[in-house]
């Protein structure tokens, strides 16, 4: 077990290198507007800056349930000098990279449908290119207010939003039936064969859609309203919402992220701590599960992401 997370990190790791090689070799011109002022320092000191935040982002994540992508690029906003498309684009890649090391032992297990994934992947992932190139085609203080109103939604749907294991399921659906969205999978915890369809597919696809467009134009990911959309909407089991959602994650992110780095929104000595900080931060959570309670951790973060989607409201207003 130890030896095969090893080595799906650094297949995530080798991943991202050579997803950020081109953009090291070809000289991307960087995002406009980048502002200079906060830059004096040591070269080193952002990013060393950059990973202690990621850190804790990919601690918190992992114990309050979120994806790191909806954490880390608040928190960034508020905290650093840097420009927001350099957020967004980093922000991807740590949602990402969350995703890549986590589906292929989620698959291996069987927990994770692709048959599920592949439709909502495609439907999200298509909305997310749209969404980036309309993020980066937006005024920044416009981006900025969006960010923090949406941050805010999300704190709300955290609060109220409870999930159900194993969801009653009334009717048919034509469409899941259509595209045999069913199957099965085995209970770890109980070694019991569970078998499951889903429901209400017109609406999950549209939802997606609308998840796709705002993880492109804010680059927060999309678990946070995955998991719900699969589990309360459509009526797939908890455990399997919440893998199947990393594997729509990862086409989704990366979908968003090729447009951020073509035009010049990926940087490197912003987005590898970035990336190294949240998965090294997320490999000690798993360690502290049993320590920590998670619902302490999940009011934790409801009162940052309250905090830090305030800032980015009153940054994009002037105030």
């Amino acid at each position: 077990m130890k030896n095969s997370r090893i080595l799906l990190n650094s297949s995530a790791l080798v991943a991202l290198f050579f997803f950020l090689l081109p953009t090291v070799l070809l000289g991307h011109d960087p995002a406009p507007s980048v502002p200079t002022e906060g830059f004096e320092q040591a070269w080193w000191v952002w990013p060393a800056a950059l990973f202690a935040v990621s850190l804790l982002v990919g601690f918190l994540a992992v114990l309050s349930g979120t994806g790191g992508g909806v954490l880390f690029v608040p928190f960034v906003v508020s905290l650093f000098p840097i420009h927001l498309d350099y957020v967004r684009g980093a922000g991807l890649l740590v949602a990402l990279c969350a995703a890549l090391a986590a589906g292929p032992g989620l698959l291996q297990r069987n927990m994770a449908s692709l048959r599920l994934a592949i439709p909502l992947g495609l439907v999200a992932s298509t909305a997310s290119i749209f969404g980036a190139m309309l993020g980066l085609a937006m005024p920044v203080n416009l981006v900025q207010c969006l960010l923090g109103i949406c941050i805010l939604l999300i704190c709300g749907v955290m609060i109220f939003v409870r999930n159900s294991d194993y969801p009653n399921l009334p009717g048919r659906d034509a469409l899941a039936t259509a595209l045999s969205l069913n199957g099965l999978y085995t209970e770890a915890s109980t070694q019991e064969t569970v078998r499951w369809r889903v429901i209400r597919t017109p609406a999950g696809l549209c939802i997606f859609a609308l998840i796709g467009l705002m993880a492109g134009v804010f680059g927060i990911g999309g678990g946070w309203a995955m998991v719900p959309t699969l589990n309360l909407i459509m009526g797939a089991p908890l455990k399997l919402s919440i893998a199947t959602g990393k594997i729509i994650l990862g086409v989704t992110d990366t979908s968003a992220a090729w447009v951020y780095m073509n035009r010049g929104g990926v940087m490197a000595l912003i987005a590898v701590p970035s990336v190294l900080g949240a998965m090294l931060g997320s490999a000690l959570a798993v360690r502290s599960l049993s320590k920590i309670k998670p619902s302490t951790v999940r009011w934790v973060v409801i009162v940052a992401l309250i905090l830090a989607g305030g800032r980015s409201l009153m940054k994009g207003l002037g105030l």
